[in-house]
């Protein structure tokens, strides 16, 4: 089924990677103002896919809190709720939905909950290397080509006909299981089916693109923030008689290309005591144009502002007014 992401309207933004379409950051996200100056420490664990974004957040949020030490752990999806249900992280980073059984081990603990926050859009990137003649792919085919389904294929089974591909075998890249980059791609991409033993997995999203990059024969699977100039981006379908749908902001937000995800910020909310001061004043810089920024800067989707006021609301917060711009220019 094709999922529909809310759509991102507003001001125009660069990406951190090179695209025919420009980026937008929907026009009612305020520019952050801190609510009151904060100290302490804050962590986050988790996704190795938002590591970066993270750690713009980090600095952003240093500028107007300077007294604030944070520290960002990103040894992959799975290890964000351990981390949050032992109190050893306030934010547990990412790049799939919580499972049921990890959302039951909190609830086990803290007899509710925990909050989940959707903080960006991603599309997950098929990447071949550069020089690959290929430039789409279906589902049916990711499925054939990564998982156990499938046999193991040569570029000529993907409808390669260059002599120098067709009779070669696939090599396949991916990440290890303790991703939720991983995950995501196990449960969309192959129809929950276990990948192929060949698959060479690489602890980071980078470690694919490097692999990907440095094989002329080489498919593998990442965060499109990932992306280099040595390796391309196929198009995506969801049927074989399809066209494919490159990974952009319009396609994700209509529901065109089929590996669009959100990803998240899991926060242990209790409705009876509320959040500390220094979770809510990150929380709002991460909702704000300020925060998403960021995460168009590192290579992904921003969110709505219907989206901010929704998951805003989760942690009993409101988003702030945008400020009306003097139209002279003066103070």
């Amino acid at each position: 089924m094709k999922a529909l992401v809310a759509a991102t309207l507003g001001l125009t933004v660069m990406l951190g990677f090179s695209t025919a379409e420009p980026v937008k950051i929907d026009a009612k996200l305020p520019v952050y103002t801190p609510h009151q100056r904060v100290a302490g420490d804050l962590r986050t664990a988790g996704s190795d896919t938002l590591a970066n974004v993270v750690s713009l957040w980090a600095q952003s949020f240093n500028k107007s809190h300077p007294g604030v030490r944070m520290q960002v752990e990103a040894k992959g999806s799975s290890t964000g709720p351990t981390a949050l249900i032992e109190n050893q992280a306030q934010f547990a980073a990412m790049s799939r939905a919580m499972k049921n059984s990890e959302v039951d081990a909190f609830i086990k603990k803290f007899k509710y909950k925990p909050t989940e926050l959707r903080v960006a859009i991603d599309c997950l990137a098929v990447y071949v290397h550069k020089d690959c003649p290929l430039d789409e792919i279906s589902m049916p085919q990711i499925r054939a080509v990564f998982s156990v389904d499938g046999p193991d294929l040569r570029w000529g089974d993907l409808g390669v006909s260059d002599p120098k591909w067709r009779e070669r075998p696939v090599s396949l890249y991916g990440r290890n299981s303790a991703s939720g980059t991983y995950g995501f791609f196990k449960t969309v991409g192959l129809g929950g089916a276990d990948f192929k033993s060949s698959v060479k997995e690489a602890p980071g999203s980078a470690g694919v693109i490097g692999g990907v990059a440095n094989d002329p024969f080489g498919i593998g699977y990442s965060g499109i923030g990932f992306r280099t100039p040595d390796v391309k981006v196929l198009a995506v379908s969801f049927e074989d008689d399809e066209p494919g749908a490159h990974p952009t902001q319009e396609a994700a937000n209509y529901g065109e290309y089929p590996l669009a995800r959100n990803l998240y910020f899991y926060v242990n909310y209790d409705r009876n005591t509320g959040l500390d001061d220094a979770r809510a004043e990150f929380i709002r810089m991460v909702f704000s144009k300020t925060g998403q920024e960021s995460v168009v800067k590192e290579g992904f989707y921003p969110v709505s502002s219907k989206i901010a006021t929704e998951d805003l609301g989760k942690v009993g917060l409101k988003l702030d007014k945008v400020k009306p711009q003097n139209p002279s220019g003066g103070g």
